[in-house]
């Protein structure tokens, strides 16, 4: 699986939680993952720890966003675009694998083909500004 898709999956993810209570977390995404045909040990694990990874950052994401989006606050985003902005930050600043324009342009990305019309230039507005 490449990048990318791996990448959508862990959004899916992402997006997910924002309706889970915090102690089904772990189970919730598994359940994701078992959905999945053909994934292999290793493309599971990864998309199972990162997004893991961005749950356990929330907070410290969510105050990086909250803080370089002009006008918005996390708790009035919607959930798409919270979604793909938590994985780009996530990846930004805590992912040494990841380069910060692929993590910008992935996001954008997902943008067009997940949020609205006004979407990807928010997303690409406040990445922007947290580099």
């Amino acid at each position: 699986m490449g990048r990318s898709e791996l990448r959508e999956h862990i959004f899916k993810m992402i997006f997910g939680i924002e309706f889970t209570d915090n102690a089904q977390i772990e189970e919730q995404l598994v359940l994701y993952l078992d959905q999945l045909e053909g994934v292999s040990d290793k493309d599971r694990n990864y998309m199972l720890e990162k997004a893991k990874a961005i749950a356990l950052h929330t907070g410290e994401i969510d105050q990086m966003i909250n803080e370089h989006a002009t006008g918005w606050k996390t708790s009035r985003m919607n959930k798409v675009d919270l979604s793909i902005l938590r994985l780009a930050v996530y990846e930004m600043k805590w992912d040494e694998d990841v380069p910060v324009k692929v993590a910008i342009n992935e996001a954008v990305e997902l943008g067009k083909r997940f949020s609205g019309d006004d979407g990807p230039a928010f997303i690409n507005g406040v990445l922007g500004k947290l580099v």
